[in-house]
């Protein structure tokens, strides 16, 4: 009876480790994306936007929160934890368990402090097949943020450097080139020169989003050996936040599910024009966001 038992266990045991294998194998061939980026409760912006698109994109959307806030900060007011301190705990369990990731996205950043993390995670956990998309989320429309020192805007073209994929809007294309800023008059040569300039730190992809052209909104795709191609779409309504984070997002996921780069830059401008519409029709107040949601199965 005590050797029968004992057979008997050591069956089970084996079946129970077939069953783990067969569940395990699947599940680890799902691939990864570490989002960097701040988690604001409301206004869907930063990692409100990516976690859902990224996961409806068939990825698993690993959230690297930078700092917690109640609401985002075009609000009069909102809670603000700064996460700095936590991070290298948080990161060093990860480094623990071993984890690898098929793509890694960051977005603001708020200090010079938290531009060195990001620049040692990158080095930390990237792979040979690890695609690095940098959103440089430091101003809009002419103006940096105050928060950007001249020491933060070196360290950003060094975070530059790693990437494979840059998304700087028109703003920020021209503080990382040294380029003065126009909002209107931007040929086609003088948007080339600049994503040649931010290639040269090492990004094999650029899109320089955001450029205004009359009635239109232009996005400059430029990668190293192929034909640039202006990308124009018409206005529609007035600006909300988050948009950037959404295109950033559907541009890293893509990227990491093989779709070629023309496809998905194309693909998240007409889907962000459709989430704009959508977004007047229910009459969502501007502050928070594009409800996405809605449309989010014609991704």
């Amino acid at each position: 009876m005590r050797s029968r038992n004992g057979k008997r266990k050591v069956k089970i045991m084996e079946q129970n480790i077939e069953n783990t294998q067969s569940i395990a194998e699947p599940m680890s061939r799902q691939k990864k994306v570490a989002a960097i980026n701040d988690l604001t409760g409301y206004g869907r912006c930063a990692l409100t936007v990516s976690l859902p698109v990224i996961s409806h994109m068939k990825l698993q959307c690993c959230p690297v929160p930078t700092s917690i806030l109640s609401n985002h900060t075009g609000y009069p007011e909102y809670y603000f934890d700064d996460y700095t301190d936590r991070l290298p705990e948080y990161l060093a369990m990860w480094k623990k368990l071993n984890l690898s990731f098929d793509g890694i996205m960051s977005g603001f950043l708020g200090s010079a402090e938290q531009i060195g993390m990001v620049e040692s995670f990158i080095k930390t956990f990237r792979k040979e097949h690890t695609i690095v998309v940098v959103d440089p989320v430091m101003g809009d429309h002419g103006s940096i943020s105050s928060v950007y020192t001249e020491e933060m805007c070196l360290l950003m073209r060094r975070l530059v450097s790693l990437a494979n994929i840059v998304t700087p809007n028109l703003t920020e294309g021209c503080r990382l080139t040294d380029v003065p800023y126009r909002d209107q008059g931007w040929t086609r040569k003088e948007l080339l020169r600049m994503a040649e300039h931010l290639t040269d730190y090492g990004p094999q992809k650029v899109v320089i989003t955001g450029i205004p052209q009359g009635e239109f909104i232009a996005n400059f795709m430029y990668e190293k050996g192929r034909e640039p191609r202006m990308i124009r779409t018409h206005r529609v309504f007035e600006e909300r936040c988050g948009t950037g984070d959404l295109f950033a997002s559907i541009i890293t996921a893509d990227a990491v599910n093989g779709v070629e780069f023309e496809q998905s830059v194309r693909k998240a401008c007409r889907f962000i024009k459709k989430c704009m519409i959508k977004t007047a029709e229910m009459h969502i107040e501007p502050k928070n966001g594009v409800c996405f949601e809605e449309i989010l199965h014609l991704l």
